[in-house]
């Protein structure tokens, strides 16, 4: 929950609020590392932690979302795992095998944040910020290309692979909505914001990612 507030948050985001929002997402990421995932720590502590996973793999993978989210709006550039089970090694007592997320939690994630990021690529466009729609376009493609051609061969995937036809969805909304921004011009960027039902980018429809 705390980690969608978080989503929400950067969402807010504008050209005159980008540092402020950032900043403060960054530091609600920080208590929520250190008043939740901490607790999760302590509970885990002299467990197997990877046999319990599914207990708290939809949080990790919220957090994954969320964390990513922020960093590619900061940098333009990719949280990678090692960079985020860093910062879990502080919450951990050095004695004993420290809480990580592990690679099919991270993906899943990064799965679910290309839905945050097709949300904020139309949301660009209506504001008239084409360029960082168009690097959000740029960043889910390269994405899903990469993922497309990991999934196959890893041994639990039922779950990506399903999250991969909805992130395929998110791709084509983001290529055609920048698609016909550049062909139709400013004409095109109120439409891009409309709360009518019956308008879809280019045949493809709105969808729950």
């Amino acid at each position: 929950m705390n980690s969608k507030k978080v989503i929400f948050q950067v969402h807010r985001m504008g050209k005159s609020n980008k540092d402020e929002v950032l900043d403060k997402a960054e530091k609600d990421l920080l208590a929520l590392r250190n008043q939740y995932v901490s607790r999760l720590v302590k509970e885990l502590n002299g467990t197997d932690f990877w046999k319990l996973r599914r207990a708290y793999s939809p949080g990790v993978q919220e957090y994954v979302e969320a964390a990513t989210l922020c960093k590619f709006c900061k940098t333009g550039t990719l949280l990678n795992l090692d960079e985020l089970n860093a910062t879990f090694l502080p919450l951990s007592d050095p004695s004993v095998e420290p809480l990580q997320i592990n690679v099919l939690d991270y993906l899943l994630g990064l799965a679910d944040l290309t839905g945050e990021l097709m949300r904020l690529a139309i949301s660009r466009i209506s504001d008239g910020e084409l360029e960082f729609a168009d690097k959000i376009c740029r960043f889910v493609r390269d994405l899903h290309r990469e993922l497309t051609l990991l999934v196959p061969g890893m041994d639990d995937n039922h779950d990506m692979k399903t999250k991969m036809d909805v992130m395929l969805q998110s791709v084509m909304k983001i290529e055609n909505a920048c698609f016909s921004v550049h062909v139709r011009g400013s004409e095109y960027i109120p439409l891009i914001g409309s709360n009518d039902p019956s308008f879809t980018l280019m045949g493809v429809p709105d969808m729950e990612p």
